[in-house]
């Protein structure tokens, strides 16, 4: 698998995402990261239907449910259809976002393995500190002060894996709960 430690990245866009995922990937690329980009790149043509937001999405979201890469961040014009798509593949967890706030709570809180943003929402600039602050972070990382958050967290995500929709119906819509952790919130100390 390709990894963040190695600072190995999956993108994809789709037309309207494109100048948002040239900007970021120029930044990451200046940072030493190495960009595999299956979206529209500047040779693509403007008419290659393959390249649609929805076959973009479905193309990132197997290459993660596939295990080829950890993470990758999407592009489209609002971020929302590009992310539907790459959650129809198991084993994703998009979020779509517009804020370092958000981005930064989005894997370190929800472990998003696949960050989408929409080009008509964030402007280039924002859309590089998004990229950073995702890519800078982990699963729990910030929150190591807030008892049980990471713990709390990763079930969550576990029982999320396991997910099977034909048997929590057949549980009369309850979840077979992995275990349980706590969690209150709780303010960071000073």
């Amino acid at each position: 698998m390709k990894t963040i430690k190695n600072k190995e990245l999956l993108v994809g866009a789709d037309f309207a995402g494109y100048p948002l995922k040239e900007a970021v990937c120029k930044h990451l690329r200046e940072k030493g990261w190495k960009i595999t980009d299956v979206g529209v790149r500047a040779d693509s043509a403007d008419d290659d239907t393959d390249l649609m937001f929805h076959r973009v999405g479905l193309k990132v979201g197997s290459m993660i449910s596939e295990r080829e890469f950890e993470r990758a961040l999407i592009f489209c014009g609002t971020g929302m259809g590009i992310h539907i798509a790459a959650s129809k593949c198991p084993h994703v967890h998009a979020g779509v976002v517009e804020s370092v706030p958000a981005a930064l709570r989005a894997i370190t809180g929800n472990g998003v393995n696949v960050l989408a943003m929409g080009a008509f929402y964030v402007a280039p600039q924002m859309g590089c500190d998004i990229a950073d602050a995702y890519l800078n972070a982990e699963l729990g990382s910030g929150y190591e002060w807030w008892h049980n958050f990471y713990e709390f967290h990763k079930l969550a995500i576990d029982e999320l894996e396991a997910f099977n929709y034909d048997e929590y119906k057949k549980n009369g819509f309850k979840i077979n709960k992995l275990g349980d952790f706590p969690l209150k919130l709780e303010t960071k100390p000073e």
